[in-house]
Order: C-alpha cells, then sequence, then structure tokens
C-alpha cells in the first residue's frame, strides 16, 4: 500500500477535534452558545466581590474596638451609640465637632462629615449594657455627659441570602466540575469516555463537510480491492441507481489482508471520497472492564449512524470483538461475547434502505464468528494480499514522490529485489533510503542507498563493531557458501542474488539473499529443493569441519515447519495419506484432531523427510566440494558477493531462467541483510533473518 506523506493544508485541514457525538467538528459552526464551566466560577466571583462591596458594615462604617470606644466617650466625642441586637454590634456616633480627628487616623476613604459613623463587634447586648455601667462609675462621668444609648433590629437581607446560596453554588460548581472532568472533556468540552460516559461510543466522526487528505489516487497496488470499495461509495453517492432495479445495497464488507497492506489505508481513502458521514473506530475501544460496557457503545454508535444516515462505519481490527464465541474456557456470556451479540443484532436489526454500511478490517478473518461473516451481515470480503512485482513498482511511485531520486534509480529493479514486502515495508524502505543518503551528503537518492535500505529494513543495522574471531568467520563463510552452493545446482531453488557474511541485528551473522519466483502453488520438489538449500550451511560444517555450530537455529525451524505442513496440512506424504489436520478454529483447542498413534507416526515421517534431504544436501556438497572452498574463501576476502561474482567463481547457473537483477555496477560497500525467504504461505514458512 501506498500513502502520499502528509502535507500541511491549512485550507483543507483536518479538524481539530473531529468526531464529538451530534456532529462537532471543530472547525464546523457550532449552534447555539457554548457553556463553559468557567463562567461558574465567575459567577462565584461576583457574588463575592458584591457581597464585600454591598454590605453595609463594608460600605458605610469602619471597625474601632471596644478600648478604643470608652476612650472616645471619656474625650467627649460620641455623639451617641446604638447597639443593633440581631447583628451582635454597636453603632457609634461621632460628635461633628470631632470628625477631623478620626478623619485623620482613618484612611479609610468612605468615613467623612456625611458618615461618622464607627463600630464594633459584641457578644451580648446585657454585657455590653453592663460593662458601660461599671466604665461609667469608674471614670465619674456625669449623666448629662454620657452619650445616650439605643437598642435595635437592623433588616440585612443581603447577608442571610448570601449566606445560604453561597455554599449551594459552591457546592453545585465543584459538582460539575467533577461530572466533567469524569466525562473525559475537563474544563472547557464534554465529550464521551471517562465513568459516567462509559457507555458512549468513542467512534470518530467524519462530516460530509469535513475533508480527509487521503483518496483512492493515493493508494496504489490494490486496484481490484479499489474497484470493490469504489462500488460501495457509488452505492451512498446514488442509491436509486441500484435499488431501482431491485438490488439491494451490501450492508457490511470485511478488508481482508496481512498486516501493513493498506487496510487502514483502504478505509481512509473511502472516507475522503465517499463525501457521507464517517464513523472510524477500533475493536478494541468497544470492551472495556465493565460488564456491559461494550454492548452500550454499540447501541450508541449505530444510534448515532441513524442519525447520520447514509453513512460508512469503520470498524479496524474486528477481531478484537468478533471471534468466534463458544472459546471461553470459563463457559461464561462474557463482555466480549455480549459486545459481538449486540454487533450482530445491530447489523441484521436496521433495514436495507437506512444507507449504513458497515466496513471492517482484520488479518485474523480464520478467527472470527460465522455468524459475522454470513451473508446480510459481512455481505463481502475484500482480499487485500501483499502486492506483486506490478503492485510493488506502482507503490514505490507513490512514496518516492516527494524523495529527490537519482536519475539512474531503477524503480522496477527495486521492486524485484523486494519480494513479499507489504506496502508499509516498501514506505519504510524508501523513507530509510532518504536517511541513509542525508547521512551520507548525497544531494539525491540512488541505487546504493536503495539497497543499503532494503538490507536494514529485512536485516537490520548493519554491526561494524562486532568482534567475531577468525575461526568463527571461516564457518560462517562455509555455512553461507553451503547455502550458495545448493541453491546454485538445485533446479527448483530461487535464484541467488547476494551472499555476504556481514552481521546484522541481533542473531545474523550471514545471509544468502535469493529473488524467488512470485507464485501461489508449490509442489513437492519445489519444496524439498528448498529444505535442500535451507540444510545447505549445516551439511557443509559437518563436511569441511567435521562438527556442527548452532549457527543453524533458523534453519532448522525453517524446515521443521515446512516438513511439518507437508505431512499435516498438504497431504504430501504417502503414508499419513491425503489428510489435513489443519483447522484455523481449532487454534487454542487442547484437543488434536488425531490419536497419539497417528502423532507418532507424523513424527516420524517428518524426521525420515528432513533426513533424506540432509543426505542429498550433504551429497551435493561432497560433489561440489572445490566450488564450495573457491566460494568460502572468496567470502572471506570480500565479505559480499553478488551473482554475477558467483558466475565469475563457478559458472553460470545450469537452470538460470531469470536475468541478473542486480550487476556489478550496483554492488554495495561491504554490508548485508539477514537471511531473504520467498514468501511462502504463513503456514509453510516464515520471513526470519538466519543465526549463524
Amino acid at each position: 500500500m501506498a500513502q502520499e506523506p502528509y502535507k500541511q493544508d491549512n485550507k483543507n485541514r483536518i479538524p481539530k477535534f473531529p468526531g464529538r457525538p451530534g456532529g462537532d467538528n471543530g472547525d464546523a459552526p457550532r449552534k447555539g452558545p457554548k457553556f463553559s464551566i468557567y463562567w461558574v466560577y465567575v459567577i462565584i466571583f461576583a457574588i463575592i466581590l458584591g457581597f464585600n462591596f454591598f454590605n453595609p458594615l463594608s460600605s458605610k462604617t469602619d471597625a474601632i474596638t471596644f478600648d478604643k470606644f470608652k476612650e472616645m466617650v471619656v474625650a467627649g466625642d460620641v455623639e451617641k451609640y446604638t447597639i443593633v441586637d440581631n447583628r451582635d454590634l454597636v453603632r457609634v456616633k461621632v460628635k461633628p465637632a470631632a470628625l477631623p480627628k478620626y478623619k485623620k487616623e482613618k484612611t479609610n476613604s468612605r468615613f467623612s462629615e456625611d458618615n461618622a459613623e464607627l463600630y464594633f463587634k459584641i457578644t451580648a447586648n446585657e454585657d455590653v449594657r453592663k460593662t458601660m455601667n461599671e466604665f461609667y462609675k469608674e471614670n465619674s462621668i456625669p449623666v448629662q455627659n454620657r452619650p445616650p444609648s439605643d437598642v435595635e433590629n437592623e433588616t440585612n437581607w443581603l447577608s442571610p441570602i448570601t449566606q445560604f446560596i453561597l455554599p449551594i453554588i459552591i457546592f453545585v460548581a465543584i459538582w460539575i466540575l467533577l461530572m466533567r472532568k469524569m466525562g473525559g472533556g475537563g474544563a472547557t468540552g464534554g465529550g464521551p469516555g471517562g465513568i459516567f460516559n462509559i457507555g458512549k461510543s468513542k467512534a470518530t466522526l467524519f462530516e460530509k463537510g469535513t475533508r480527509v487528505n487521503i483518496t483512492f489516487a493515493d493508494v496504489a497496488g490494490l486496484d481490484e480491492a479499489k474497484v470493490e470499495v469504489m462500488e460501495i461509495v457509488d452505492f451512498l453517492r446514488n442509491p436509486k441507481k441500484y435499488t431501482s432495479l431491485g438490488g439491494k445495497i451490501p450492508k457490511g464488507a470485511l478488508l481482508v489482508g496481512p498486516p501493513g497492506t493498506g487496510k487502514t489505508l483502504l478505509a481512509k481513502a473511502m472516507a475522503g471520497e465517499a463525501q457521507v458521514p464517517f464513523f472510524s473506530l477500533s475493536g478494541s475501544d468497544f470492551v472495556e472492564m465493565f460488564v456491559g460496557v461494550g454492548a452500550s457503545r454499540v447501541r450508541d454508535l449505530f444510534r448515532q449512524a441513524r442519525e447520520k444516515a447514509p453513512c460508512v462505519i469503520f470498524i479496524d481490527e474486528i477481531d478484537a470483538i468478533g471471534r468466534a464465541r463458544g472459546k471461553n474456557m470459563m463457559m461464561s456470556n462474557d463482555e466480549r461475547e455480549s459486545t459481538l451479540n449486540q454487533l450482530l443484532v445491530e447489523m441484521d436489526g436496521f433495514g436495507t434502505d437506512s444507507g449504513i454500511i458497515v466496513l471492517a478490517a482484520t488479518n485474523r478473518p480464520d478467527v472470527l464468528d460465522t455468524a459475522l461473516l454470513r451473508p446480510g451481515r459481512f455481505d463481502r470480503q475484500v482480499s487485500i494480499d501483499k502486492p506483486d512485482l506490478k503492485g510493488r513498482e506502482a507503490i514505490f511511485k507513490v512514496h518516492l514522490k516527494p524523495i529527490k531520486v537519482s536519475e539512474k534509480v531503477d524503480i522496477h529493479k527495486i521492486a524485484e529485489q523486494t519480494p513479499g514486502f507489504a506496502g508499509a515495508d516498501i514506505a519504510n524502505v524508501c523513507n530509510e533510503a532518504a536517511l541513509i543518503a542525508a547521512r551520507k551528503g548525497k544531494t539525491a537518492v540512488d541505487m546504493s542507498d536503495f539497497q543499503d535500505a532494503v538490507d536494514r529494513v529485512i536485516g537490520g543495522l548493519e554491526k561494524k563493531n562486532k568482534i567475531i574471531s577468525p575461526e568463527e568467520k571461516k564457518i560462517i563463510a562455509y555455512h553461507e557458501a553451503g547455502h550458495a552452493i545448493c541453491g546454485w545446482y538445485l533446479e527448483h531453488a530461487y535464484p541467488l542474488l547476494k551472499v555476504t557474511i556481514v552481521p546484522r541485528g541481533t542473531a545474523a551473522l550471514g545471509y544468502a539473499q535469493y529473488t524467488p519466483k512470485e507464485q501461489y502453488l508449490y509442489n513437492t520438489d519445489q519444496l524439498n529443493d528448498q529444505i535442500c538449500m535451507t540444510l545447505g550451511g549445516r551439511a557443509a560444517e559437518e563436511i569441511f569441519f567435521g562438527k556442527i555450530s548452532t549457527g543453524a537455529q533458523n534453519d532448522l525451524q525453517q524446515i521443521t515447519r515446512i516438513a511439518y505442513s507437508m505431512v499435516t496440512v498438504y497431504g504430501m506424504n504417502e503414508r499419513v495419506g491425503n489428510i489435513s489436520y489443519y483447522d484455523p478454529q481449532s487454534d487454542n483447542s487442547f484437543q488434536k484432531p488425531y490419536s497419539d498413534e497417528t502423532g507418532k507416526m507424523i513424527d516420524e515421517e517428518v524426521r525420515k523427510l528432513i533426513d533424506a534431504a540432509y543426505v542429498r544436501t550433504k551429497n551435493l556438497l561432497s560433489e561440489k566440494r572445490s566450488q564450495v572452498e573457491l566460494l568460502a574463501e572468496k567470502l572471506l576476502d570480500k565479505e559480499v558477493l553478488f551473482q554475477s561474482d558467483v558466475e565469475a567463481l563457478i559458472g553460470a547457473r545450469p537452470f538460470e531462467v531469470h536475468k541478473p537483477i542486480a550487476d556489478a555496477e550496483d554492488k554495495v560497500p561491504d554490508g548485508g541483510i539477514s537471511e531473504g525467504v520467498p514468501p511462502y504461505d504463513p503456514n509453510i514458512l516464515n520471513q526470519q533473518p538466519s543465526s549463524k
């Protein structure tokens, strides 16, 4: 798959907050005012400020102490004082003649001739009277000089109301803040998620007006899959074109393929082309630790989809919730199964003309529940395989658009050197090639940079500082020479591209890279030759050193996988017969589909097959002993040999039907990749580096 790198486009950029329930798309115009939690804080602050400014105590009077009041009485400055019983204070009226004296002492500008009142707090009315009577006796103040006193109650409506309402408002504000925080929206927005919105769908919504920067033009190498998806887009745009003839719009399409082949990219392109609301989420977004959450989110998702119909729902990695039911060892209706049950009901519950199409992607279709795959739910299964030579070439062209490439770069040749690469691998190769060229200070990326990038993607970083003793290096050279000679003289082996003893990655001490034929069917002769070629390293060690090393670990894993697949999966053994014991639905089962006696027979046949291949490999290498020695010595000298170098040493390959891919002028400095393996069915062989 190919995807043009992201470019900043302020005009048609993706909204900052895509996919809020209800159609909020960030840049889209909002309907109605937006409430913010900050307004609650503003209201509380205004009430507190109002209480401070409009309180009769703070606005009209200044506070004094009881002792100060007594001094004022002795000085004869008090005209009268009033005991306010319901407020526990005493108001003091200052004589006009004494105003200048107290005005100088007061910094508060509110104390003036028109406002000549002071106050002090008291505990009780009677205590003040008793204290003042004793004070008069002690200071011998005549009755006519004593300031008159009065007792009254003041009506203050603001204070009790504030004392009652303010705590409620503060409590409500804190509650709203907690709800919004636990709802996942913080202080500035709501949104699904959190403890109180846990049943809400987590789908990201791309509205009709939202422009997604990826289109079908950015998808290369998937011509057949694009045709299928384009037809679904046409269903949504022109439904009457199909319903007028009695046809029904499909309810769902399942994108099936290995990782990195572009399933999610194709869905993004569909979102960019459909011009209808597009809901996107992952299968893991449904399931939480709480029981019933997944089913609730499924219901909420389809409720939103019905409001936006016609629309598309895309569920990535649907195997997270769509696994076959009944596999739970606890024999209980767990959360995942209840989520799947609700999804099945929703997909088969709405009408055929509702305009909702469910698009899903998975790389494990074998584990999905059969009820999910039946017509009426996922009506179509779109297969997205790894691209062939033509597809890889098209993907390279897309990814090389933003990269400065040398005119001498042959995209076809690079595509030939990357069999079995998915779109994500090709994108990584292009990026690594650009980084390598920049590291070397080049102005353009050339072929050697691409070859180094392929080496790094497959085998890892070159270990230039890895110290290998001369004895170990000699064993590695003969080991790789054994691989190369077996591949050179076996009819059904693939043409050799490169052989090297330069260590790479964490385990690969050397490798022999081949250019496999792109095919889908393999016969017994081809698989037997592949086993012999893989055993060539171990056989060469035994022939030339009389003992074997641990370097053939990965080789043995590969041949064991091939041999068991030949016997138990593909029925290629006469004794076991035309029987396949492979059942993808029983991967997690503890029961074998055969008896212990049959299992013993399978082990014997696999061992017999591998032993026969090993004897054949040893005979071949013994016959070609001089060529192995010549190639191993050359490897010790140059460390990297290409196909043209091998031809110059031992002659042309007897069964050569492919033209050489890497010519002498395309050589790169000493370096290599881990062992290249042809893209077999995953049940037969896995692409892994050889650990020498």
